[in-house]
């Protein structure tokens, strides 16, 4: 069974995506929150194989979340769920060796398997993002 954490400051959408992904048999949400800060300290306690954050919440964002992680070498795998298609929120997530950056408007089978993805050591970025960049 492979723990999830997830993150994201709108409690509806958060709701609606722990409920989804508890559909999967091999899924366990172990946490949520609605901020970074309450994020940061859950996955450094819990320390969930895999971390779903949206970028823009109070306190601290996904993608500062996402470095803080890195940088105390917590080997939580961290998939970035945004609405914004923004060049420079990307490549900051880049540099945050985030594993996974999806848009919001992606199908949820798509971010069903970017999760199987991130988890076999691949690395996933919204074609939109990477056209984007390139």
């Amino acid at each position: 069974m492979t723990t999830l954490y997830l993150a994201d400051d709108q409690k509806m959408l958060l709701s609606a995506l722990a409920s989804l992904l508890d559909l999967e048999d091999d899924f366990d949400v172990v946490g949520t929150a609605s901020d970074g800060a309450q994020a940061l300290s859950d996955i450094l306690l819990k320390k969930p194989e895999l971390a779903i954050l949206d970028i823009e919440m109070p306190k601290l964002t996904g993608l500062e979340v996402a470095f803080q992680l890195r940088e105390k070498s917590v080997p939580t795998k961290i998939i970035i769920l945004t609405t914004f298609a923004q060049e420079t929120y990307f490549q900051q997530a880049v540099a945050s060796e985030v594993n996974g950056y999806l848009l919001k408007d992606s199908k949820s089978d798509l971010l069903i398997r970017t999760i199987h993805d991130v988890l076999d050591g691949q690395t996933i970025f919204a074609p939109e993002m990477v056209r984007t960049v390139l």
